[in-house]
């Protein structure tokens, strides 16, 4: 079962760092850091198309490799 799990877990981790090398970058430089952050906490800029997808793609795949980092632990014992 150690083994199985491990192996999803590169398995999630490879699609994580794909899928967050696909995104675009929101800002540039260090005045984008600024205001860019405020930009999205206030939601002026919403995500459509692909980018949406990715991103929802994201937060399911670190979701995935939290849960599965908790049960190579577990697994382990």
């Amino acid at each position: 079962m150690h083994t199985f799990v491990v192996i999803l877990l590169v398995i999630v981790s490879i699609g994580l760092i794909g899928v967050v090398l696909l995104q675009s970058g929101k800002s540039a430089g260090l005045s984008g850091a600024i205001s860019g952050g405020a930009e999205s906490l206030f939601g002026k800029q919403k995500a459509r198309g692909i980018d949406l997808i990715l991103h929802r793609i994201t937060i399911v795949l670190s979701v995935l490799f939290f849960i599965l980092a908790l049960a190579v632990t577990y697994f382990k014992i």
